[in-house]
């Protein structure tokens, strides 16, 4: 294809060429602001989807109430999908108890059980002596909507509603804290 030295030489200059224009590019694109509202997605970066579920008793808790997506009025949000049947659920259970009682007003804690009866999770509320609420996801709805394939995992969310990290496996109280610190600083 190529006879020459010369010919295969100009080639690769060619090619070297545009591969450092599309790296430049690239860069450039990245770096640009985005000019677009955030979509509702559960990913980091992302604004946290919205829903609604009810606490054992019935009544329904939303994801907004706690939340400001306008402005700085909201809270952080801490949400854990858990199950009673999960043994790491078991575990992490009473860090977040301790934490929402040592957060308590700073940032909201919602627990959301994945597919089990309202009687499940009141059973399982009472036997940990938890405070925080414990939300009814019996047909994991809600766990569809974030993508959850494994339990625990706890969804951090800004004030503003934004996703800043999920985390998978058990979560201990330093680390805990740690991110809820974090998300108390940012805004």
């Amino acid at each position: 294809m190529f006879k020459t030295r010369f010919e295969r030489s100009i080639l690769i200059i060619v090619v070297t060429l545009l591969g450092i224009s599309w790296i430049e590019y690239s860069r450039e694109a990245v770096n640009e602001p985005a000019s677009f509202d955030l979509a509702e997605a559960p990913l980091v970066g992302h604004l946290a989807p919205d829903f609604t579920l009810a606490l054992p008793t019935g009544e329904p808790v939303t994801l907004t109430n706690f939340v400001d997506r306008s402005g700085d009025s909201g809270r952080p949000v801490v949400l854990n999908f858990w199950a009673s049947w999960c043994g790491p659920c078991r575990v992490e259970t009473p860090e977040f108890q301790r934490a929402s009682l040592k957060y308590l007003n700073r940032a909201a804690f919602l627990g959301v059980n994945q597919g089990e009866s309202a009687d499940v999770v009141t059973e399982f509320g009472i036997s940990f002596g938890l405070s925080y609420p414990l939300l009814v996801d019996q047909s994991s709805e809600v766990s569809r909507l974030y993508n959850i394939n494994s339990l625990p995992t706890t969804v951090f969310i800004d004030r503003k509603g934004v996703v800043r990290e999920m985390f998978f496996g058990v979560l201990s109280q330093a680390t805990l804290e740690d991110r809820l610190n974090r998300l108390l600083e940012e805004n």
